[in-house]
């Protein structure tokens, strides 16, 4: 990793504390816990604490979860990810991982949020909850003016570029899930304000053709606590259901 990534604390790593909060309602419809660690996470960390937390999740020991957080500078390579994509090898670290997709970048100044939901419970079909995702992302752009798309074709949601070729598009966001007994966990990457050449080392998401903006390139630059209370309204509603504070 570059620099000194803040990794989560050991009080947010276990499942003891990652639990205590949710064991106290019992809810009709019970709320999603929204986390929010400051920083940067080390990655193998981060997906360390996902498979903890979705394990808790299926054995009903903790509500589910979105967790938003930022990443060092890294690629990274989904199961239908193709070697010939990853550009620059030796610029940042490249970590394999379980979730769909092919390549992407992470790194400061992009939104990660982790979506640990029971799918099964909540849409009973994998491309319900993908849409779901996909709408998110859409009505938070939206909110400041972000006229944002998705394509059947292409994963993730695009911008469509006034002034280019016909079909060009910059991609925005990002979405790669994985399940583990019907609890997703990985999710979605939303392109705030993140350093745009850092892309330049891969093929985002195998396809080529297309540029990648972010909320900055775009004219409309917006911190990430300002991001985070517009992406968590959304949410609820997308979802429809509630969400309780960070623990």
């Amino acid at each position: 990793m570059q620099g000194s990534p803040i990794v989560l604390s050991t009080k947010l790593m276990t499942n003891q504390t990652l639990t205590k909060m949710e064991t106290t309602a019992h809810e009709a419809e019970p709320a999603v816990s929204w986390l929010t660690t400051p920083g940067l996470v080390d990655y193998r960390s981060a997906i360390s604490a996902m498979e903890d937390r979705v394990a808790a999740i299926h054995s009903g020991t903790a509500s589910e979860a979105i967790w938003l957080l930022q990443h060092p500078p890294i690629y990274t390579a989904g199961t239908s990810a193709k070697p010939g994509d990853l550009k620059i090898p030796t610029r940042f670290p490249v970590f394999e991982t379980g979730r769909g997709g092919q390549f992407t970048y992470h790194g400061p100044g992009q939104r990660v949020a982790y979506v640990m939901l029971n799918v099964r419970q909540r849409f009973g079909d994998v491309r319900a909850f993908v849409s779901a995702l996909e709408h998110w992302i859409v009505s938070t752009l939206g909110e400041f003016g972000v006229i944002a798309t998705t394509h059947p074709d292409r994963v993730g949601v695009w911008v469509p570029r006034s002034g280019t070729e016909t079909g060009h598009d910059d991609k925005i966001a990002a979405i790669g899930i994985r399940l583990r007994r019907w609890i997703s966990y990985h999710g979605v990457a939303i392109n705030v304000h993140p350093d745009l050449s850092h892309f330049d080392g891969i093929v985002p998401c195998g396809i080529t053709g297309h540029g990648v903006t972010s909320m900055a390139d775009l004219g409309k630059p917006v911190t990430l606590a300002e991001f985070d209370g517009v992406l968590r309204r959304t949410f609820e509603a997308a979802f429809q259901c509630s969400t309780r504070g960070d623990g």
